[in-house]
């Protein structure tokens, strides 16, 4: 994430501005162009509907357009019970994560189309549990469900410490479930004697195992013993699909972690820290294969997390960073990276 300067006066902005405290002109993210503008009556760019009807978003749209909504709130299906006390706050909370992980998807090529749009597009269904109606954050072909409760710190910690979690985040929550998503559009259609598919299962493990079984056996045995020697977190050794899922958000982690550490001038070269960098034949991956411009955001991210982990503790607040890489994972990671390197179609 980077930051951006008001049109106006050149006063520096963040993205969840929606006001320039310098002019105070009002502002708001232009996706397409991947910026900060400002807006006001001679603009051809509006903020959303629900900027305006409710301050949770900060995106814009075109004046005069039939949508009322931006790219990032046309991928809901169903908002919570705005009446109820506390929802309308929960929601701009979840929104201003969504809107954090698809600016990412969108630095690196994916931009998804709302299940309006496309049948195998992208919707979000963002719900308020209730004693007969309970919310379970998922996946399933191209929904995502997300449990509002999730967007209170009280209950969100209860659930990690209970779960034996290191980290959840809204953040990560998004980035998780939408990698599912995303395993569905690159590798479910393929042919499983496609070359890609097959290194896939050599990687993942074996997809057909019954999930449900899987998800029963983690919850009541837990993981296996040593179980980050090859996986980034414990949770990834339930399922083939959920170890994708968590390496695919550890890849955004990463992604987005770099970015925004080189926008503000942070060099992890100048980390005083001891540092092995993991090579393409650490991780097995051949030489023709191997992307160096991957292993120096992974090595550059690696260098750097501790630092960042010794800043939060140094607050009073946990590790930023809670996870520690292995040759396996970071082969993994480099797969995801490649995937995606490789082209999606535009629709995506």
């Amino acid at each position: 994430m980077i930051h951006f300067h008001c049109d106006n006066c050149q006063n520096v902005l963040f993205f969840e501005n929606s006001v320039c405290l310098k002019c105070q002109s009002k502002v708001g993210f232009d996706h397409d162009h991947r910026k900060m503008v400002v807006l006001g009556p001679e603009s051809d760019l509006a903020l959303c509907q629900n900027g305006v009807d409710y301050h949770v978003c900060n995106w814009v749209r075109p004046v005069g357009s039939s949508q009322p909504l931006c790219a990032a709130c046309q991928l809901n299906r169903m908002i919570p019970d705005l009446s109820a006390d506390g929802n309308i706050v929960a929601w701009g909370k979840m929104e201003a994560a969504k809107r954090r992980v698809l600016y990412t998807l969108a630095e690196i090529g994916l931009r998804p189309k709302s299940k309006l749009q496309d049948p195998d597009g992208l919707t979000f269904d963002l719900l308020s549990p209730t004693p007969e109606a309970p919310v379970l954050t998922g996946h399933d072909n191209g929904v995502i469900t997300l449990n509002l409760l999730e967007a209170d710190d009280a209950h969100r910690e209860k659930m990690r410490t209970g779960l034996g979690e290191p980290y959840r985040t809204l953040v990560g929550h998004f980035r998780h479930e939408i990698g599912h998503y995303y395993w569905d559009r690159l590798l479910k259609p393929r042919d499983t004697d496609d070359p890609v598919f097959r290194k896939w299962r050599q990687i993942f493990g074996d997809e057909r195992h019954d999930y449900q079984a899987a998800l029963q056996r983690y919850y009541k045995n837990g993981p296996a013993d040593e179980w980050w020697n090859n996986y980034i977190s414990a949770y990834a050794t339930m399922h083939p699909w959920e170890d994708w899922a968590e390496t695919w958000a550890q890849y955004l982690h990463i992604l987005d972690g770099m970015e925004t550490a080189r926008d503000f001038g942070w060099d992890s070269q100048e980390v005083p820290i001891p540092f092995t960098p993991f090579t393409a034949a650490q991780i097995k991956v051949p030489e023709d294969e191997a992307d160096p411009e991957f292993l120096e955001l992974v090595n550059s991210w690696l260098r750097l997390a501790p630092a960042l982990n010794e800043i939060a503790l140094s607050l009073g607040q946990g590790s930023l960073f809670p996870f520690v890489f292995t040759p396996a994972a970071v082969r993994k990671i480099h797969f995801v990276h490649a995937t995606v390197r490789a082209g999606l179609p535009k629709k995506w």
